[in-house]
């Protein structure tokens, strides 16, 4: 589909009414801050709009030397080449400007709050799990992203049954979003005698971080309860009833916090959590009834589909739904090459969503 040139007309036009209010003195601190914002993200695309905008008479202009021209050969050959570059730039910019066009998700540049779980495989889920973590931690550090743990529940083996953490920077849900689902593991477990290798899977689930102005809980909303922690801790951790169980009634919703000591805490840290959970559970019944529950290959960020193949063995990483692999797991787990992955499940999406505009 050809993008309208009325679509391109827009964006320039709307780069210049912003460019004269930001000039002027009249705007107040948060209208200034709000176009100020409005007009950088334009400046990304403001190049290709112009370049878009004045395809049609820089291609009459050239194939009038190319064909109207009788004297100057060479003049005509050096026409000719800028001509093709002429129409590949331009088709460059199309697929520039198509993209920048398509509906952006309001989640993107929000933190996240990442949720890993132990999944089928007993100790050896837990083990992975952990791995997991590790990895993303590496991620985060490696990006300059802050991750912070809000709760932690540890396994027999030294793994994880659960970890719940917020990670905070530069459009880190953009980032994350697409590592929601089933990770499933392949190898041979330490505790195997026999050599044979094992499988067995976590979940991991990336939520958007929710402001207090994203979601409105009302206290009429609340039922929590509180209880005496059962994991191992400090002096007063599992002495009094600092743990805390927060159940939002409308949804059913249900998230316990019991690692700090102190129960005003713990309220803290489950309403975070809590406020993330709704935000999503809103964004998806929204994101159902416009698509009608249409499922692309990249998936719906459901937790219970399997999306990635960790196998030691051979050393690979396999992500299920752009069918990439990539030979080179231990460095996939050191977080050398995650981008790397991130970049073609951006690319994937974006192209299904170029298709559903056509």
């Amino acid at each position: 589909m050809t993008l309208p040139v009325q679509k391109v007309s827009e964006i320039i036009n709307k780069h210049s009414e912003l460019e004269k209010d930001l000039s002027s003195s009249n705007l107040d601190s948060r209208l200034f801050a709000q176009k100020s914002k409005e007009y950088s993200s334009l400046n990304e695309i403001i190049k290709y709009a112009l370049e878009y905008s004045s395809f049609d008479k820089n291609k009459k202009d050239l194939e009038k030397i190319i064909y109207e021209n009788d004297g100057d050969e060479e003049m005509r050959e050096l026409a000719k080449l800028e001509l093709e570059e002429l129409i590949q730039k331009h088709k460059n910019n199309e697929i520039k400007l198509k993209l920048y066009l398509l509906p952006k998700d309001e989640a993107d540049a929000k933190n996240a709050i990442l949720e890993i779980r132990a999944g089928t495989g007993g100790l050896e889920a837990s083990l992975f799990a952990s791995d997991l973590f590790k990895m993303y931690e590496k991620v985060c550090h490696k990006k300059n992203w802050s991750i912070e743990i809000i709760s932690l529940s540890k396994s027999d083996a030294g793994g994880l049954k659960e970890v719940i953490a917020s990670v905070k920077g530069k459009n880190i849900y953009s980032s994350l979003k697409y590592e929601s689902g089933v990770h499933r593991v392949q190898r041979v477990p330490d505790t195997e005698t026999q050599g044979r290798v094992h499988t067995s899977a976590a979940t991991v689930a990336v939520l958007p971080e929710a402001e207090e102005v994203d979601v409105k809980i009302e206290d009429k909303d609340l039922r929590i309860d509180v209880f005496r922690s059962s994991g191992p801790g400090g002096q007063s951790v599992n002495t009094t009833d600092s743990a805390v169980r927060v159940t939002h009634v409308p949804s059913g919703i249900v998230v316990s916090q019991q690692d700090e000591k102190s129960q005003i805490r713990n309220r803290e840290k489950a309403l975070k959590i809590l406020r993330s959970r709704l935000y999503e559970f809103e964004r998806k019944k929204i994101d159902e009834q416009r698509s009608k529950e249409r499922k692309n290959k990249i998936g719906s960020g459901d937790r219970s589909e399997r999306i990635r193949t960790y196998n030691f063995p051979q050393g690979r990483v396999t992500d299920h739904r752009i069918n990439i692999t990539i030979h080179k797991l231990e460095e996939f787990m050191q977080g050398e090459i995650f981008d790397e992955l991130i970049e073609n499940l951006n690319l994937q999406a974006q192209e299904e969503q170029l298709e559903n505009l056509n």
